[in-house]
């Protein structure tokens, strides 16, 4: 693939930062080196002498005097070393991404930790983006990642989804303005990059079918797109095995997976990963060497401890168990809102995530309700526009997530929804 023409003019002048090549340089040294070229604090100065961590099964991750004193310091802007090969293997068996053995050049699978994977959405977008451009993605889609691409001045094309995610019938039509070939005309403005939330998406809960999957990777290559695939929802797959992901079917290397932690570990931790082909992982590497310098070494040495002593195994047992705890949380949100909402309202079980997307039956825009009446029921969802690609459109929809609450604050919080809703017939 032609790498160079998805970036825009601010990455393609990033260069390798001097500093932190002789950091990593530095890092992988053998212990006689002796380096005059480092500006490194000295750890001796810092505060703080070890650290430990108790599991659940009452366990610890110990931080000793010699690895506290290198989680406190500066790293490798990709990522710990160890981190990073372990993220490797588990991706490799997770998804065996069919360009894992391809040269550099060619889109060979790479990997970057990040601070969350709103940190990896968000300098992928200003990698990628310039004004005027089209970008295409799901409708409706996560806040946060149109909070990241609406200041960079592109036009947001919106593809429409169901219960099983975009649809492709959708992608064309939107794409059926231009011909394939304007991909490779550099004057074209046709769109080069896609996102979408193939499992658990936020805010529909809607999972991406096999055939869907299939059937939009076809698109991309015909339309010559890039694919921004962010899955913090993917071990939250209620069905086991786990649909299989872009990646693991991107045979040209077009396909940038966004993984986080912050569902299955620790949101606080702000760790995450994203894994596509070298060149563009190596354009994130320089915005990051710009700007985070790199991901907090203390929360990393933190997690590979934990994924080290779990193993591959135990990290997916793990995740499992999770899974199972959010199924649970659906099910008993699926039993109250057929207890309280039928006739009210309409929803589709979600197969992964946290969310529950509803309809409000005669209702145009959700947003007054809930912002101002729901309020006054002493309930609160999202109402539907905070979430709609093109800015002011009313929404019928409400997302209630069933994450935090107890079943019981559920079972309450729909009866008010729908008591509510009760109250919005009768003034009609």
């Amino acid at each position: 693939m032609n790498y160079a023409r998805f970036f825009n003019a601010v990455s393609k002048a990033r260069v390798a930062s001097p500093i932190r090549e002789l950091t990593a340089i530095q890092q992988r040294g053998p212990p006689t080196l002796i380096s005059l070229a480092s500006g490194m604090p000295n750890t001796d100065m810092f505060p703080f002498t070890q650290a430990s961590i108790t599991l659940p099964d009452d366990s610890q991750l110990h931080l000793d005097q010699k690895l506290i004193k290198r989680a406190l310091q500066y790293s490798q802007t990709p990522g710990i070393p160890e981190l990073v090969q372990w993220l490797k293997a588990l991706q490799v068996q997770l998804h065996s991404p069919p360009t894992y053995n391809l040269t550099p050049e060619q889109g060979q699978t790479d990997l970057c930790v990040t601070t969350g994977s709103q940190e990896a959405l968000s300098k992928t977008f200003e990698m990628l983006v310039c004004p005027g451009d089209n970008v295409l993605m799901d409708d409706p889609t996560y806040p946060g990642t149109l909070a990241a691409v609406r200041p960079l001045g592109c036009n947001l094309l919106p593809v429409e989804t169901d219960q099983l995610g975009m649809r492709p019938e959708s992608l064309r039509a939107v794409l059926s303005r231009w011909m394939p070939e304007e991909c490779r005309n550099p004057q074209s403005d046709i769109p080069k990059v896609l996102y979408t939330i193939p499992n658990g998406g936020n805010p529909t809960g809607a999972t991406l079918s096999l055939e869907r999957r299939q059937e939009i990777y076809k698109i991309a290559r015909k339309y010559d797109l890039l694919i921004l695939e962010d899955d913090p929802y993917y071990f939250l797959q209620f069905t086991r095995p786990r649909l299989p992901s872009f990646l693991s079917m991107d045979v040209d290397g077009r396909v940038l997976k966004f993984d986080s932690f912050s569902k299955v570990l620790s949101s606080g931790m702000r760790v995450g990963y994203v894994t596509g082909p070298k060149p563009v992982i190596t354009k994130i590497v320089l915005h990051i060497q710009a700007s985070t310098l790199h991901t907090s070494t203390l929360t990393q040495m933190i997690l590979f401890l934990l994924l080290e002593k779990w193993g591959v195994d135990g990290f997916l047992q793990h995740c499992d168990r999770v899974s199972d705890f959010y199924k649970e949380r659906r099910d008993h949100m699926i039993k109250s809102a057929d207890k309280w909402l039928t006739g009210l309202a309409e929803w589709h079980s979600p197969s992964a995530g946290m969310f529950l997307w509803i309809k409000l039956s005669g209702i145009l825009d959700s947003h007054k309700l809930i912002m101002e009446k729901a309020m006054e029921k002493e309930v609160l969802f999202v109402p539907g526009s905070a979430f709609s690609v093109t800015p002011g459109q009313p929404s019928p929809y409400v997302r209630a997530a069933f994450s935090q609450s107890s079943p019981e604050q559920m079972d309450k919080g729909l009866e008010r929804l729908a008591s509510l809703l009760k109250e919005e017939s009768q003034q009609f």
